[in-house]
């Protein structure tokens, strides 16, 4: 069971899901949400500024699902800024990308960011939670 994970999403009906599904599997002990990238980023700067470099392994998410497509920033847009040194104190977080729409252009694009760990197709199942266990070795 991961200690912290984080659902960025922009629809109240998919975070909803996601953190249903998330408490029902028993896959993380608190679920942090977020409903676009800038969100996001602020979340973790306010880790990256308000915590101690010791606490920051135990506050910051292990695992992150990712939705690409969102107003003010979307998913892309977002791993742009993730993946600066900025934010290198993150980047033993996981991504999973959960989009509705699978492209194939997307899937190619997403092998550009060695944080992400997959791309799953919306919404969120135990199945998925139970594959995402056994990939990460859980």
């Amino acid at each position: 069971m991961f200690d912290q994970i984080l659902c960025i999403d922009d629809d109240p009906i998919a975070l909803m899901l996601c953190k249903k599904v998330i408490t029902k599997a028993e896959f993380s002990k608190e679920i942090i949400t977020a409903q676009n990238g800038e969100e996001a980023l602020s979340y973790f700067n306010s880790l990256k500024y308000n915590t101690k470099p010791t606490d920051l392994n135990t506050k910051k998410p292990r695992l992150i699902f990712l939705d690409l497509n969102m107003p003010v920033m979307g998913g892309w847009e977002f791993l742009d800024h993730f993946s600066t040194p900025n934010y290198s104190d993150f980047n033993t977080t996981n991504i999973i990308i959960l989009s509705s729409t699978i492209d194939p252009e997307d899937l190619e694009k997403a092998k550009n960011y060695p944080m992400i760990l997959d791309f799953l197709s919306k919404p969120i199942t135990l199945q998925m939670l139970e594959y995402i266990k056994n990939k990460m070795s859980i």
